[in-house]
């Protein structure tokens, strides 16, 4: 009636994180295999970079925190709005020491569609410039992008992430 419940299996779409200095690095990717406790993945580690900085300078309130200490699913997409680095992932996490958290394919199409089209440098530059001519292009480039994305659910997530930025004017 309700639906099954999802379970760990080759081809899961799955979120972990890795411990990276004081705060978390997060992965997501598709399961490529299982052995007990031992979950091998397939996908890509991000380091919110520009996020920390923000924290380490102070800018930020006790929420960015937070999703650096606890990054989860649901909150990572805001570490995205800043400055990211990344790389592909081809690892063994252990169930008794790393987080595995199972998510929908649609929120790993989203996320992967976010580091791929690489959104974070387009909403860091708007972000970064003072208001005048140059920030206008950038606005303007970064709703040429946003028009150009086919994912309906990656597309309104970042119209949400820019509505609440207050950048689409």
């Amino acid at each position: 009636m309700f639906g099954k419940k999802s379970v760990l299996k080759e081809g899961t779409h799955v979120f972990s994180t890795k411990k990276n200095g004081d705060f978390f690095d997060f992965i997501f990717g598709v399961v490529t295999g299982i052995d007990g406790k031992k979950v091998g993945i397939n996908g890509v580690i991000v380091n919110p970079v520009g996020l920390k900085n923000k924290v380490e300078q102070g800018k930020t309130g006790d929420r960015s925190r937070d999703i650096l200490e606890h990054p989860t699913p649901d909150n990572v997409v805001l570490a995205l709005v800043y400055r990211v680095e990344y790389e592909n992932y081809a690892d063994v996490i252990d169930l008794d020491k790393d987080k595995c958290d199972i998510i929908p394919a649609d929120v790993y199409q989203m996320l992967d569609g976010w580091i791929r089209e690489s959104l974070s440098e387009f909403l860091n530059k708007v972000l970064s410039l003072p208001l005048g001519s140059e920030r206008d292009e950038a606005k303007r480039v970064l709703k040429v992008k946003m028009e150009s994305l086919i994912d309906k659910h990656l597309k309104r997530t970042l119209y949400s992430v820019c509505r609440s930025l207050r950048i689409l004017n």
